[in-house]
């Protein structure tokens, strides 16, 4: 993942630190309540890396049977896999086993198409939206949030278009919307129009915690849901400092009534991500008292910064 990535020389020049939560975001979560116990769904962004070959995947795995390894070490996947291709039935129906064999718990949160996002814009995507709606269902009890990406020169001049194509999606589907045109946050009136209608829809916002992008960690919460796309830098010490931060923040929301919360990390070299996410697991069992499975090494754990 290429978002938001600087050179590492600039690294110790960016201000990494959480922005204060907004009244907004105070609002949505005193207005939820305190659940008993939050969902907590921690994953990486694709499975089919041949770089974990000999990490958490054993020697000699085949790609055919990578996901059938990936669901023994995490909770969830945030699925780009569909992004560029509408998902079959068959497809999906097929993941869906590979996990149904291994656990009970996994989630797919898979991507909207392309299609629909970044060709037809929303515009005129109905049957697209079907089509893709009637796959993804495939996945049954291990649906989880799906994603919409808009592109970059998405900006607000399409709110309406938004909003629309919003209003279209079953009122009880789960979908988290991520945006990109820096107006959304820098255009007060529009970041208030943006979220203000994510949260009378019930749709979710999408955080995107990336080093050359600060203004896409905007902390507004439009359900008592998160939705984290955290995007590291190698296993830079920093990003393991921004971890702790985002486990600090996360179990605050809990304390005020989060209910769910899907974090999912991302490298710009996607080798070393599960031992980013195996301090993260770690990280959010210490915190909030959970009992979240951690990737299981092949030789041993690695050895981690701290």
């Amino acid at each position: 993942m290429d978002f938001g990535k600087i050179p590492e020389e600039q690294l110790p020049e960016v201000q990494f630190a959480l922005p204060a939560d907004s009244l907004f975001t105070n609002e949505v979560l005193k207005q939820a309540g305190k659940p008993a116990q939050p969902q907590i769904y921690i994953g990486c962004a694709k499975w089919g890396r041949k770089e974990w070959v000999g990490l958490i995947y054993p020697p000699k795995t085949k790609e055919a049977t990578f996901l059938d390894e990936y669901v023994k070490h995490f909770n969830s996947i945030e699925l780009n896999a569909v992004f560029y291709n509408m998902p079959k039935k068959e497809q999906i129906r097929t993941w869906r086993e590979k996990a149904e064999a291994v656990r009970t718990d996994f989630k797919f949160c898979p991507k909207f198409t392309r299609g629909i996002s970044h060709i037809r814009r929303l515009k005129n995507a109905e049957e697209d939206t079907n089509r893709y709606l009637e796959s993804i269902y495939e996945f049954g009890p291990y649906l989880g949030a799906s994603f919409l990406q808009l592109a970059d020169n998405f900006g607000p001049a399409n709110f309406e278009v938004l909003r629309a194509y919003l209003q279209y999606l079953p009122h009880d589907f789960e979908i988290f919307v991520e945006v990109r045109h820096s107006a959304w946050f820098e255009d007060a009136a529009a970041r208030n129009d943006f979220f203000g209608m994510l949260k009378d829809l019930k749709k979710g916002a999408i955080i995107t915690d990336a080093s050359g992008r600060r203004d896409c960690v905007h902390m507004e919460l439009t359900t008592p849901q998160a939705f984290i796309r955290f995007v590291g830098n190698g296993l830079h010490p920093t990003d393991y400092v921004r971890i702790d931060a985002w486990v600090d923040r996360i179990s605050s929301w809990v304390d005020k009534g989060l209910q769910e919360v899907y974090f999912f990390l991302h490298q710009h070299d996607e080798k070393d991500t599960p031992v980013l996410g195996d301090y993260t697991v770690r990280k959010f069992n210490e915190k909030l008292s959970g009992s979240l499975a951690a990737p299981i090494f092949v030789n041993q754990s690695p050895q981690l910064f701290t």
